[in-house]
């Protein structure tokens, strides 16, 4: 594969100890560590498992691993802090310690922000955009850049008939916008934020097709666009296949969002998402070689 490390036009997202280059798209792995999560829940729970998970993710080309102690599924209940820290500070640890990687935390509780941050994690992924008590205040004091998703409800409701008063980029932008306020407010700078629509968090199947296909509104919100659509109920809908069956058509939308601006790509299968990803950019780069 071409080498496009260090590029002339590189831009880096400090992230802790490491610098991340979103000159050209990025694969972030996910790992989670809780018993229920909706496609892998229990596998990787033993931290051995977890660890062996993310270097073979790892040695596929992620260059980040996205660890979740809490499971967001439609219909999931929240978690006790103490529970989410057992899951997810062990796997932290040994992931700075023993691979040197670029961890990103999927969390919106700001305890747990702390302590992972501690453990030498580089990002911060909160599907609540930090509009936890506390949690913009904790981000802050982190250091750390942070990823804020849009999500309508909460996991447990967002997917009882989800429905916006106006288009649903118009919302989702809306309220990305909103939240970059309030963070530069706080005294998170922007150069600190990347945004995420929130597939499939409190939106329809159209709504999540349209929020695809329109994902250019979100492009001029002018931050790095992380996007998951990897192995999610849009895809099991209009194709009619389980979730062991929704590779093929999550790499199409990965494709899909590469070419609409997206800088991070969220997924489960890393191999399969990196040779899509080097095969789009490099239609999407044809005669830019030199430039």
């Amino acid at each position: 594969m071409h080498d496009m490390t260090d590029s002339p036009s590189a831009i880096w997202l400090p992230c802790g100890r490491h610098r991340l280059d979103l000159s050209y798209p990025r694969v972030m792995g996910i790992l989670n560590v809780t018993p229920d999560s909706f496609s892998d829940g229990g596998r990787h729970v033993a931290i051995d498992d977890a660890l062996r998970h993310a270097e073979r993710m790892l040695a596929e080309g992620a260059a980040i691993i996205d660890v979740g102690g809490e499971s967001t599924r439609p219909g999931s209940q929240p978690v006790a802090t103490q529970e989410e820290l057992d899951r997810v500070a062990p796997v932290v640890e040994r992931l700075v310690c023993e691979l040197d990687a670029l961890v990103s935390v999927d969390t919106s509780n700001p305890d747990v922000m702390r302590e992972v941050a501690q453990l030498g994690a580089g990002m911060l992924n909160d599907v609540r955009a930090l509009q936890r008590e506390g949690a913009l205040e904790a981000a802050v004091g982190t250091g750390l850049p942070v990823c804020l998703m849009h999500m309508q409800g909460e996991p447990r409701d967002m997917q009882q008939a989800p429905h916006y008063d106006e288009p649903i980029e118009e919302a989702v932008a809306g309220f990305l916008a909103a939240r970059v306020v309030a963070c530069e407010a706080a005294g998170l700078r922007r150069e600190r934020l990347l945004l995420d629509p929130g597939f499939g968090f409190g939106k329809t199947v159209e709504h999540n097709l349209r929020l695809l296909n329109r994902m250019e509104r979100l492009a001029e919100l002018e931050l790095p666009l992380l996007v998951g659509m990897s192995r999610k109920s849009m895809i099991g809908k209009v194709l009619g296949r389980p979730v062991e069956e929704r590779l093929p058509g999550g790499l199409a939308l990965a494709s899909l969002a590469i070419e609409r601006g997206a800088r991070i790509l969220r997924v489960h299968d890393v191999g399969p998402a990196m040779d899509a990803v080097n095969m789009t950019w490099a239609v999407l780069r044809e005669g830019c070689e030199n430039d």
